[in-house]
């Protein structure tokens, strides 16, 4: 390492000291990552349920086509089943899977009990999954009687004929998970227990009964509790206040906390329960220093982008307060991230089949013929070594070339068909079991916004709807609940107060709590106000109004916000933290009231490390985060490269509007203003604060809400970009950096166009002429989500 990098080195451990974190403290993060390392090899076991195919006397409304009440939760097994068995070293034969008419009480108890409880010794990994139908059910003959309930395929509701209640008890959770001889347990529930009177939310669907069943518990249900009361040596006051407490073994993932839905969304292809998808792809990125709730925050900031504030998972357990906690208690293997792995080999060796699970499903959704995926390859030098030589042409790799590539041909949902694309003959066989990583994201040009008619709209309102989006540019709409969609447009219904005050109450809620029946006190509504909200039915900021007014004078109103939220959506398809190997690195910190790290994001498959920013993220990690209204906050960002990196930034703050850091050098030329790319550069080896003057030019406003930021790295200059930005911006009298954009689209798009022209000449050459070619050796963007609350 020469003297330039260890003088960066130097100034890294030096704003280390800045934020707070002393190398005492370092040294126990690290004392602790060590002891993870040291680990003996455990065994590890998992049971997976997934029931999709309820009947109507079960679920209690009318099924879907094709006689499933549900879409996405055999799509949610898979996907806990391959990254378990691909990135945490889990034996095929040590998960067992229960579906659909597999998946009936008995039979999810009985597995339980010799799959997990008879197998594991104390220091195995357990991990129990379950994605259906949770329920709130009134006992008549049972201690407690307002009780959870996971929904079995054959929890029939009561009648007056057979009034008996057929559904997995919570309190019987609690003993199956007492049972066990080992803590290292982690329990998902990709389920909700509040009864809200419907199936559909906005354009997803709910994943609980819409009713609240009243009956008998089963006799064979509380006969089975009374042999686990004798086994665990508990009472049954005690079962119900872990459960309430939240004090149960382990780690416990709900994908909502209480009195919130947890849902289902469907895009191009497949469904899938929002949380399982989210939570599974972080962790196909996630790398050995990675701990729990990073991967948990990360994953609620990708549920809120399509939720709003409806449902936030949640964390609990005994060992939910643990820091330094790994994902499943193991760190991943291998250490370095991936997109996927190779699921089978065709006979003629080139063409292989791929589970792609580890991409963001947005950007599943638009995966274009012709991306490029490489094989993961263990590095033969150390990272710090493998530093990129200076006349390497920009937009060009030194590894490109060394990495056995894939093409796309096709897309099925999660798998995608393959064929390789380079013809080195001393590249390995390929086989079942490889990771894959990638290497150019293909993005259709002709991007749209797809907005769903919401199920509560008449059907004249709906006519004149789609006929007015008809008339926008690249929007389209859909009737709700049949396809997928970006947002929903419909009126501002009463909703339950329960809902807001639990978003404004905390983002890690207690999920262990049985639901209360629903508020009467319901937030009043405008009548005939019509307004834009996110699938799950949260309402976008700034797109209602009061009075009545026409569907087709709404619609014209809306199109300014049509026009960020496709914006929006272009930024959030660059997305790649995961993906790219650009060496950049930003952290989000709160300068006043008080100075603390808020929130770190950075690159981790550049070939160039920085192992005290790693562990800085043990720091920064804890959930979504959340700024007071009127604190004043800053990014410090690193290029730990060899090249200079350019940059912009760009968001979404609370109110609904776009913002951008415009560079502090602005000329203007009559009234034209002049922006300096200079001021958007950062150094080789350098880190840079923006905004320049945090004190004055970024201070977080209000309302409360979530706010969501993108800082967009590459090894060109954005030129284009910054055109765009130039006739964007606001006049000279605001002087902040941090300001409002008044026509975001036109900056997404430009922001395409220069990270397309940034990459490899051979990359763009090869890419069709409707597509965008993003090379990760030639960009970044990282994305912020955070929470604006109160002070």
């Amino acid at each position: 390492m020469g003297l330039k990098r260890r003088t960066f080195l130097q100034q890294a451990g030096l704003a280390l000291s800045a934020w707070g974190i002393s190398e005492t403290g370092l040294s126990v993060l690290a004392r602790r990552y060590q002891q993870v390392l040291a680990q003996p090899t455990r065994r590890k076991l998992a049971l997976l349920v997934g029931i999709n195919q309820y009947a109507e006397q079960v679920c209690d409304c009318t099924p879907l086509r094709g006689n499933t009440a549900l879409n996405g939760c055999l799509t949610d097994v898979a996907l806990q089943q391959e990254v378990l068995i691909h990135r945490f070293g889990f034996q095929p034969s040590d998960i067992l899977t229960l579906t659909d008419q597999q998946a009936t009480r008995e039979a999810i108890e009985t597995a339980f009990l010799s799959h997990l409880t008879e197998q594991a010794r104390p220091g195995d990994v357990v991990v129990f999954h379950f994605s259906g139908l949770g329920s709130q059910v009134k006992f008549e003959n049972a201690p407690e009687a307002l009780q959870n309930t996971l929904v079995p395929v054959d929890g029939i509701l009561p009648s007056e004929e057979n009034p008996t209640i057929h559904d997995l008890q919570e309190e019987t959770l609690v003993l199956l998970l007492r049972s066990l001889q080992t803590d290292q347990v982690t329990t998902v529930l990709d389920a909700s227990f509040a009864d809200f009177g419907r199936f559909l939310q906005g354009n997803l669907r709910i994943r609980s009964r819409p009713n609240a069943p009243s009956g008998y518990a089963c006799d064979a249900e509380l006969a089975f509790q009374e042999q686990l009361l004798t086994q665990t040596k508990l009472s049954r006051e005690q079962v119900v206040q872990q459960w309430r407490s939240g004090q149960l073994p382990g780690i416990m993932l709900t994908a909502a906390g209480a009195n919130q839905i947890a849902t289902e969304g469907q895009w191009n292809g497949f469904s899938a329960g929002l949380f399982t998808y989210a939570l599974t792809q972080q962790l196909w990125w996630t790398t050995p220093v990675s701990t729990l709730r990073i991967n948990l925050g990360r994953a609620i900031g990708s549920v809120k982008q399509l939720v709003g504030s409806n449902q936030l998972p949640a964390l609990s357990g005994q060992k939910s307060q643990e820091q330094v906690l790994s994902a499943y208690y193991t760190l991943p293997t291998p250490a370095s991230s991936a997109d996927g792995v190779v699921t089978a080999v065709e006979e003629d060796g080139k063409t292989v089949q791929l589970w792609l699970a580890g991409l963001p499903a947005s950007v599943l959704e638009y995966y274009g013929t012709n991306s490029l995926l490489s094989l993961y390859q263990p590095a033969a030098t150390p990272p710090s070594s493998k530093l990129k030589t200076a006349d390497e042409a920009p937009g060009t790799s030194s590894d490109l070339g060394d990495r056995p590539l894939l093409q796309v041909r096709s897309r099925d949902g999660l798998t995608v068909k393959a064929r390789v694309a380079t013809t080195d003959a001393s590249s390995p066989p390929l086989q079942v079991g490889q990771l894959v990583q990638e290497s150019v994201r293909l993005l259709p040009r002709n991007i749209s916004l797809t907005v769903a008619l919401d199920t509560s709209l008449e059907r004249i309102e709906r006519v004149d709807a789609t006929s007015a989006f008809a008339s926008i540019p690249r929007v389209s709409s859909v009737v709700a609940g049949e396809q997928p969609a970006d947002y929903l447009f419909g009126k501002n219904l009463p909703q339950p107060r329960t809902l807001a005050a639990l978003a404004d109450d905390g983002l890690l809620a207690d999920a262990t709590q049985p639901a209360t029946s629903k508020t009467a006190n319901d937030t009043p509504a405008a009548k005939s106000s019509y307004g834009l909200f996110y699938p799950g039915r949260a309402v976008i900021p700034g797109t209602l109004v009061e009075g009545e007014e026409a569907v087709k004078t709404a619609v014209n109103r809306l199109t300014p916000q049509l026009r960020t939220l496709l914006a929006t959506k272009l930024l959030r398809l660059t997305v790649n933290e995961g993906s790219s190997r650009l060496g950049v690195r930003a952290v989000l910190e709160m300068v006043s009231p008080q100075e603390r790290i808020v929130m770190l994001q950075e690159t981790v498959r550049a070939p160039w490390s920085m192992p005290s920013s790693r562990l800085v993220s043990l720091l920064a990690g804890n959930g979504v985060p959340t700024l007071p209204i009127g604190s004043h906050v800053q990014f410090r960002l690193s290029n730990y490269g060899d090249r200079p990196v350019y940059f912009i930034l760009l968001g979404l703050d609370t109110s609904g509007s776009a913002i951008a850091l415009y560079p502090a050098s602005v000329t203007f030329s009559s009234t034209a203003p002049r922006l300096s790319l200079q001021d958007n550069v950062i150094p080789p080896e350098q880190t840079i604060t923006i905004p320049q003057n945090p004190l004055s030019d970024w201070i977080i406003q209000g309302p409360t809400g979530f706010a969501e930021t993108y800082l967009i790295f590459s090894r060109s200059p954005l030129t284009q970009a910054f055109a765009a930005l130039e006739t964007a911006m606001r006049s000279k009298g605001d002087a902040r950096q941090v300001n409002v954009l008044l026509d975001p689209l036109k900056v997404a798009q430009a922001v395409l166009r220069d990270l397309h022209q940034a990459g490899a000449p051979a990359v763009k050459a090869d890419a069709p002429s409707d597509s965008y070619a993003l090379d990760v050796d030639s960009w970044a963007t990282l994305s912020f989500i955070y929470r604006v609350a109160e002070a």
